[in-house]
């Protein structure tokens, strides 16, 4: 039976999303600035962030039927609460609280940054709406 073995497959697990290490929110710049284990340091937008809310409101309860929340130009984040060890819950000035990003999410926003916030202003334009 020598050489039984070979043919076995080991399946390592998936790497984790990068971790954040430290979250700040600049208010006067409506920046919350993430800093992953893996390096990564980035900035993100209010604005981005709140029309990119995983919230039901905004994603909608199916696929295609995300909503292009308009007029978030000048949105500003006024809270962030930790959600376990997990996530935070930001709390904007327009009233919405209720999205829940995890780690891996932001992970994904911040890697998807320019071809999300090229389909919000195309999804704007379609609709006729502005960001003002």
């Amino acid at each position: 039976m020598a050489g039984a073995h070979e043919h076995e497959h080991v399946h390592a697990p998936a790497p984790a999303a990068p971790w954040p290490v430290e979250i700040r929110l600049k208010r006067s710049a409506r920046v919350l600035e993430v800093t992953f284990d893996d390096g990564n340091h980035v900035r993100l937008g209010a604005e981005y962030l709140r029309v990119e809310s995983p919230s039901a409101e905004v994603q909608g309860h199916g696929p295609g039927q995300k909503k292009v929340p308009a007029g978030k130009r000048n949105v500003a984040i006024v809270d962030v609460q930790p959600v376990g060890n997990y996530a935070v819950r930001l709390v904007f000035d327009d009233g919405h609280s209720t999205g829940i990003y995890g780690w891996g999410y932001l992970a994904e926003l911040a890697r998807e940054h320019d071809r999300r916030w090229e389909s919000y202003l195309d999804a704007l334009a379609a609709a006729g709406q502005t960001r003002d």
